[in-house]
């Protein structure tokens, strides 16, 4: 998302990977992301082969820069010129694009992590990681009764708080559209269709909350957002990739719900981007 609000699209290049699980290894237990196969037909529609080094797994590419990686997650940032990995923590992807890149960027003046808004932000992604973000996890792969309730109230206290704030001001750090929404949308996005079923957070949709569901409207309608949202790869990858939950792999149909319609957000004062329009 910061990729496509810092116009950075043309200088660094985006290899999109299958997005459900295979083995990694024969003989192993391990199962990752998988490339397309070099000259091979994608399993799901949009994803790639990987141009840079061929590899047929992420895990390739980590053990290409490091023999003895053990984890091997997405995104991963890969330094073309220097054939190494500089950083797979999307946090710090995220503000590495905000600032770093602001000479090749077409968007410079977006700024997602402003200084005078710092210490919000900062405040909210302190309870809205762990009781939303890692709260739909700790809901899904619980398993024991009492910890899935605990992170279920937590989720859905979080929830709530969110959708007060939200009847007050436009964004969730302030006035100003910044990183906090970043990360607080990518989980609102995928919770009617993927959490509420798979990881059983389902006391309430997101469309049940009016601020939350025309807040999600609002960012999924700026500019370039929709094209980072593929809700078949997203489907796809948690109804097939974890079998302790869903062993048969079946995706449930959903609603499809559409995010394209007005919202009616610009009912409360605020910057929809960061330092004026793109």
């Amino acid at each position: 998302m910061t990729l496509k609000l810092k116009g950075l699209e043309d200088a660094i290049s985006v290899t999109v990977v299958e997005p459900v699980w295979r083995r990694t290894r024969e003989g192993e237990d391990h199962f990752g992301w998988p490339f397309v196969p070099p000259g091979g037909t994608a399993e799901v529609e949009g994803a790639e082969s990987d141009p840079l080094n061929k590899a047929l797994f992420v895990r390739d590419v980590y053990e290409k820069a490091d023999p003895y990686a053990a984890k091997f997650s997405v995104p991963v940032l890969w330094d073309k010129e220097t054939g190494t990995i500089v950083n797979n923590e999307s946090s710090e992807i995220m503000r590495m694009f905000n600032s770093e890149f602001n000479a090749i960027a077409k968007h410079p003046q977006v700024d997602i992590y402003p200084a005078h808004l710092r210490a919000a932000i900062d405040e909210v992604n302190e309870w809205v990681y762990p009781s939303i973000n890692n709260g739909v996890y700790r809901c899904g792969f619980a398993t024991k009764q009492a910890p899935y309730e605990e992170a279920f109230k937590e989720l859905f206290s979080a929830l709530g708080r969110c959708e007060d704030i939200l009847s007050r001001q436009r964004f969730i750090a302030g006035d100003t559209f910044t990183e906090a929404d970043i990360r607080l949308f990518v989980t609102l996005i995928r919770f009617d269709e993927v959490y509420v079923v798979h990881f059983k957070c389902n006391r309430n949709f997101i469309r049940d909350f009016p601020n939350l569901f025309n807040y999600t409207k609002e960012i999924y309608q700026l500019p370039g957002i929709a094209s980072t949202v593929n809700m078949a790869h997203i489907k796809s990858h948690y109804f097939r990739s974890h079998p302790s939950i869903n062993p048969f792999g079946i995706i449930p149909g959903g609603q499809g719900t559409d995010y394209t319609v007005p919202h009616d957000r610009s009912r409360l004062p605020g910057v929809a981007l960061p330092c004026g329009k793109m």
